[in-house]
């Protein structure tokens, strides 16, 4: 006995699929104009449901990731700076080193694209399929740094088994405190035994990382982690913020 189009909807509500229950009705009239045969009609209407559940993991990605913007490579402007490491950019771009287990510190002047890049890096990361988490490094450690080991351990699991970890703008106020640096030791630690990559920006050359933790010790210890297998860009140069600045300031009329 066959459906009616409405119970067939009821039965598509029912299986969740909802990419054939969008465009059903109109692969029904394409059929029906061009006379397709069945097994293409069907092939069509599964793709459709491929294409929205991709879609939708897709997104579900992007908003667990923690980014704030779709970044990507294609209009960053490397002219602006060229001595920026433009093709171990790319490199980083092609995501191999998080099938290969490794790190990347992005270190340098202010406004010279850091963030940006390893947000394009991460943001490609999401639309390849790998779980992503983007967190602002300054100020995330402190409200994980109250709690026993137990509570830590459980609540920065997303973070320790994320496949990439961008950690952004690491000591931008220079100081942290002394049991932010503990949790940021214990996840560099946890994902250093598991291979999972970490791509760290910062302002601050790794050798004054001693003196922004209060522990020399301390990080000794994370460094070594990090840069035992990574990748090190240096950014150098004029800052973009300051020329998108002067940009505005330029456009605005003048007082009389």
């Amino acid at each position: 006995m066959s459906m009616t189009l409405n119970e067939i909807d009821r039965a598509l509500r029912e299986l969740r699929l909802s990419g054939i229950r969008a465009t059903l009705e109109t692969r029904i009239l394409q059929a029906q104009a061009n006379q397709e045969p069945f097994l293409d009609t069907f092939s069509m209407i599964l793709q459709d449901e491929l294409d929205r559940r991709r879609s939708r993991l897709m997104e579900r990605r992007y908003h667990q990731s923690g980014l704030d913007e779709r970044a990507t490579l294609n209009d960053f402007d490397w002219r602006f700076n060229p001595k920026l490491p433009r093709q171990a950019c790319f490199e980083l771009h092609t995501l191999k080193f998080i099938a290969e287990g490794q790190n990347a510190l992005l270190i340098g002047k202010p406004g010279t694209g850091k963030s940006r890049i390893a947000k394009a890096v991460a943001y490609q990361a999401t639309l390849q399929g790998h779980d992503v988490r983007v967190l602002e490094a300054d100020s995330v450690f402190a409200p994980y740094a109250l709690g026993s080991s137990a509570d830590q351990q459980r609540q920065l699991s997303p973070w320790i088994e994320a496949d990439l970890l961008v950690l952004d703008d690491l000591f931008l106020a220079r100081r942290i405190s002394d049991r932010a640096g503990e949790v940021l030791q214990m996840l560099v630690h946890q994902r250093y035994k598991t291979r999972r990559s970490i791509v760290v920006t910062s302002n601050r050359v790794v050798q004054d990382w001693g003196k922004y933790l209060g522990d020399n010790t301390m990080a000794t210890t994370i460094l070594d982690r990090l840069m035992h297998r990574s990748h090190l860009l240096e950014f150098e140069g004029k800052s973009y913020r300051l020329k998108e600045a002067a940009s505005r300031f330029a456009l605005q009329p003048a007082a009389d």
